[in-house]
This record gives C-alpha cells, sequence and structure tokens, in this order.
C-alpha cells in the first residue's frame, strides 16, 4: 500500500490549511511561531522561514511532495488597506511573501502560498470563495501555485449580502462577517459552523483561518495533476 504525500504547512495558525489537506488524503506537519495547542497535526513551534531553510540544508524538504504557505502581509490586506488602524496599528506591517517565495523556490517543492485579497504581491492562479463550496462566508482567498498548474473553478454568483453594518447601514444576508467583533459580526459559534472548523474556539485564530474546504480541493487538484504527470 502507498503511503500518503506529507504537506508542509507553513505559518499554519489553527490549522483550516492543513485539515483541508489531511481530508484530502495528506499526512500535515504544520509550523507556526505561536503556540497553537489546538492544531489537529503533527506541529513545530518556531520562525517558519527559519524552519523552511533548516529543512531545505538538512535534505529533509524531501520528505514533502508539497508544501503550503499563508505568510503575513499586513500591509497588502483589504481589510487594513486604508484604513486609519491600519496607517498606525502595530507600527510597520510585516510582508514576508517575497522571502517566503525565495526559500519556496529554494526547495524544489511545488507550492501553495495563499493571501486575502488585497495588494499582496502574489500571482492570483487560483481564487477561491466561501460560495464556490456552498459555506456561511465568502472568505475570498488567492493562490499562487508554483511548479503545478490546474485548471480554475467557476466562481458563482454570491446570494446576497455579508450580515453586518457597512457605512453605517445594516443589511442582513446568508454570510457571516468572520473578522472583528460587534457590528452584526460573526460569532465564535457562527464562524465555527460557516467555516467547517470544530477544534478550536479561539476567535483569533478563526478570524485568520481559511475554510478546510480550499484546500481540500487544492489539494485534490495536485493529487490529479501529480498523476497526470506521472502516468503522461
Amino acid at each position: 500500500m502507498t503511503e500518503p504525500l506529507r504537506v508542509l504547512d507553513l505559518f499554519s495558525c489553527a490549522g483550516g490549511a492543513a485539515m483541508g489537506y489531511q481530508r484530502a488524503g495528506f499526512v500535515v506537519d504544520g509550523c507556526d511561531i505561536a503556540d497553537r495547542p489546538r492544531y489537529p497535526f503533527a506541529y513545530h513551534r518556531g520562525d517558519a522561514l527559519e524552519y523552511l531553510a533548516h529543512l531545505i540544508t538538512t535534505g529533509d524538504i524531501e520528505r514533502y511532495a508539497l508544501a503550503h504557505a499563508s505568510p503575513p502581509c499586513q500591509a497588502g490586506c483589504a481589510l487594513t488597506v486604508g484604513t486609519n488602524a491600519s496607517q498606525a496599528w502595530g507600527g510597520t506591517h510585516e510582508d514576508l511573501v517575497a522571502p517566503t517565495r525565495a526559500l519556496l523556490d529554494a526547495s524544489s517543492l511545488p507550492y501553495v502560498m495563499e493571501q486575502p485579497n488585497g495588494r499582496a504581491k502574489i500571482r492570483k492562479d487560483l481564487t477561491l470563495c466561501g460560495e464556490m463550496f456552498g459555506l456561511g462566508v465568502l472568505r475570498h482567498r488567492n493562490f499562487e501555485l508554483g511548479r503545478w498548474s490546474t485548471a480554475r473553478p467557476a466562481h458563482p454568483r454570491h446570494r446576497g449580502y455579508v450580515r453586518g453594518h457597512r457605512h453605517g447601514v445594516y443589511r442582513d444576508g446568508p454570510y457571516v462577517a468572520a473578522y472583528g467583533e460587534g457590528g452584526g459580526k460573526a460569532t465564535v459559534p457562527e464562524m465555527q459552523s460557516a467555516m467547517g472548523i470544530t477544534w478550536t474556539d479561539v476567535r483569533e485564530e478563526l478570524t485568520e483561518a481559511i475554510p478546510p474546504a480550499y484546500t481540500q480541493w487544492i489539494g485534490s487538484a495536485f493529487l490529479k495533476s501529480r498523476q497526470e504527470v506521472l502516468f503522461a
């Protein structure tokens, strides 16, 4: 019996991406600089780029078939760009997209790099949305694919508004706002249900997570593309 392929999950947060890859059939190892006791798989606490560099130097990177990275890029995030908070909160915003890409290129692995909508400088090889998977969030995310490719799925029309206040106007709708607090934004149980994430009830982790359905789709597409190359 063939052993499952292994994914390296960098900047892993609480494991939204990881769970999707596991459901697609992968073994997952995570790495994040913060303590993540709710992360559901094998986990290394440390600087993700330092850890990736270590794996490359030692040759242990060869254990992996794919790398997934969600580097912080608050300077280019649509939720902070143009707001007063983005000009002052936390001082200089961290943008690790370019150094992450450089190390991913050095790893020689196929990779997936994820970012929210905004000004982050990644290729938008894929854009996924909760409506594609019947979820209760929209949560658009862009993905740069390195050393592999797949067809873009159709982006269905949204069924309505995201519930909550925006510019002083309250609207109801079929989706919840899984970030921040107040103004009609989602409660923790609503976020868990809307994204399909049950193993953490920490608001900060939920607001940063991507729904597992996204990476389950990506992982399955990667396995299909890999099979096509092997049997071409």
